[in-house]
């Protein structure tokens, strides 16, 4: 019994942790401004990220070449997102207000999908401008 105990006191800290992680990752995108290469490639005309768009903008960044200092966090933001979705589906028709806040983290997911995405096409200009000054 008490292993049991031990076991579930250990994930929810671990569960803590790792949202105060994400929570922290998506709070120094928020104030990073979209350029327009993204807004145009993504099709983000207003300066709103919607909440369903973090799918479709994380396939994006992986057609982009890694960068290698952001695949841990882009995992880890694609977990709590899938964790964010999954307890919205639950919690709309119990707790509106609850899923009013949860769209609101999804929406930021989302956004820092953007700005990820943005920072892997900026690197991949600088790699295709550097192979092309090292031909010349």
């Amino acid at each position: 019994m008490i292993a049991a105990v031990i076991c579930v006191v250990s994930a929810a800290i671990f569960l803590q942790f790792f949202v105060s992680y994400c929570r922290s990752i998506l709070a120094s995108s928020k104030n990073i401004a979209l350029s327009d290469r993204v807004r145009e490639v993504t099709g983000i005309a207003d300066h709103e990220v919607g909440a369903d768009d973090f799918n479709r903008l994380l396939q994006l960044v992986r057609l982009c070449p890694e960068r290698g200092d952001d695949q841990s966090e882009i995992r880890a933001v694609g977990t709590y997102y899938g964790l964010l979705a999954v307890l919205n589906r639950i919690s709309r028709p119990v707790a509106p207000s609850l899923s009013v806040w949860l769209e609101q983290e999804r929406k930021s997911c989302s956004y820092f999908a953007a700005v990820a995405l943005d920072r892997r096409i900026s690197y991949s200009r600088d790699l295709f401008t550097q192979q092309i000054t090292d031909r010349l």
